[in-house]
């Protein structure tokens, strides 16, 4: 019986010695297809579960790095899974120093540290075409990020995965911010409310280029979410934001998030709520249906419904503002659910002009049917009745000004007939005066003729 288990375990093993020529085979092939610059050579799995990566010596780690530089076909890289350490990235990296060709590099699982980052730094300074780098589940720890995001500064990166680093602290200059980055992952590491004043920076200002941010499972609390809030306030590219897994997050600071989605305090505060964010993830919800939903999980739901509005408007904010106002604001029940989470006790009605209150019920009608209108009613009965007294109020005023101003228009006219029979009076009394002059002047002209006469005889 022994004997037949020992014949089988050979037998496996000389399967295992096979596969694992074959596969050394098909690497060294591949190798040579690189240094050929072969069409038909994209992409390198060097990753670290092979016999043969773990068995390279530095030299061979330095010629890899020399090969790939030289290449204009090589497009995606895989080091990672243990296939490298700090010492022998200093040999790939010297080899390594730049490249027109590759696009994806994943060194992950490595055990690199800050002197792994410093050896790649001229790489990444000279790789025009690298968009996606993952360096997860190493230990680069807070200088090794702050060097590698420094290095980045001019890269056409796009997508940098850092988690599980052990990354306390960030210091971000401003003026060396990755210019493309759209996809930051820091999942798994030990950022707090200094780390988030750090990475508002990279949402700040019109020209913010992040979309997506994963800092979950760190060590972010109400504080670190006041500060996200704040700069999310006004910011237009970041669509996804997960803090799953930051047990520092209070349910205040769930219902912050809940109001920068969807401000249920007023009309106005909802049409300016953030409505870029397509996936906000702040609580795990339970799937089971039968049990009682935390507190944390229904203000999760309520931030999913408003960033479904925000997915479903697609860049249109404006009409995502609207939607929620109809959704929300004007559906009782989620209104009051809302108004339980957020602290308001106000009605919605109580901030619109009675004017536009028969618009604002046929719009209930249309989209949440007779049941949603008939309270709608109830709520602004006295204000639809008010609406017609004042109409009807106003109506009366306007008419009794209309009247004074008919008999004023009258009265001027009545003025403007006396003015112009004054006129008259005048011309006529002018046009008098001026014939009894030129009468008199004659009759001067005359006594001084006869006197003229009387002399000469």
């Amino acid at each position: 019986m022994d004997s037949d288990n020992d014949s089988s375990s050979d037998h496996s093993d000389a399967s295992v010695s096979v596969d694992e020529e074959e596969e050394e085979r098909k690497w060294l092939a591949e190798l040579q297809r690189i240094r050929e610059n072969s069409y038909y050579t994209t992409d390198l799995d060097a990753s670290g579960e092979y016999s043969y990566i773990q068995n390279m010596t530095d030299e061979d780690w330095e010629e890899l790095g020399r090969d790939i530089s030289n290449s204009t076909r090589l497009v995606s890289l895989n080091a990672g899974a243990g296939a490298l350490n700090d010492h022998k990235m200093a040999h790939l990296f010297c080899g390594l120093t730049s490249s027109s060709s590759i696009r994806i590099m994943q060194l992950y699982d490595n055990g690199l540290s800050v002197v792994g980052v410093r050896s790649m730094v001229p790489f990444l300074q000279h790789a025009n075409n690298l968009t996606k780098l993952d360096l997860s589940h190493n230990n680069v720890e807070t200088e090794g990020f702050n060097m590698l995001f420094r290095a980045l500064r001019d890269s056409p990166i796009k997508i940098l995965y850092c988690g599980n680093c052990g990354i306390d602290s960030i210091e971000i200059d401003t003026n060396f911010i990755p210019q493309n980055l759209i996809w930051l992952h820091l999942n798994d590491n030990i950022i707090n409310t200094d780390g988030c004043r750090e990475l508002a920076k990279l949402m700040q200002g019109h020209d913010s280029t992040l979309n997506t941010l994963h800092v979950g499972s760190n060590k972010i609390d109400d504080d670190g979410v006041e500060i996200l809030v704040d700069v999310l306030q006004n910011n237009k590219s970041l669509n996804t934001l997960n803090l799953l897994g930051n047990d520092g997050i209070s349910d205040q600071g769930r219902i912050k998030l809940l109001k920068l989605v969807n401000d249920i305090s007023s009309i106005e505060a909802t049409l300016q709520s953030n409505h870029t964010l397509r996936k906000l993830l702040v609580e795990y919800i339970d799937i089971d249906p039968t049990t009682d939903s935390e507190l944390g999980e229904i203000i999760q739901r309520q931030i999913d419904v408003a960033t479904e509005i925000n997915r479903n408007s697609g860049s249109d904010t404006e009409l995502a503002g609207r939607e929620k106002c109809i959704q929300t604001q004007l559906h009782s029940e989620r209104r009051a659910q809302l108004c339980r989470l957020q602290g308001v006790d106000h009605s919605v009605f109580s901030g619109i002009d009675p004017l536009h209150l028969p618009e604002v019920l046929s719009l209930i009608a249309q989209r949440h049917g007779q049941g949603e209108l008939y309270v709608a009613l109830s709520s602004t009965i006295i204000a639809l009745f008010s609406t017609m007294n004042r109409e009807r109020c106003i109506q009366l005023r306007r008419e009794y000004h209309a009247a004074i101003a008919a008999r004023h228009r009258a009265i001027a006219a009545e003025h403007e007939t006396k003015v112009e029979e004054l006129d008259n009076e005048l011309a006529t009394i002018k046009e008098t005066t001026v014939a009894i002059a030129a009468s008199s002047v004659r009759s001067q002209d005359n006594v001084h003729s006869q006197s003229n006469k009387r002399r000469r005889t």
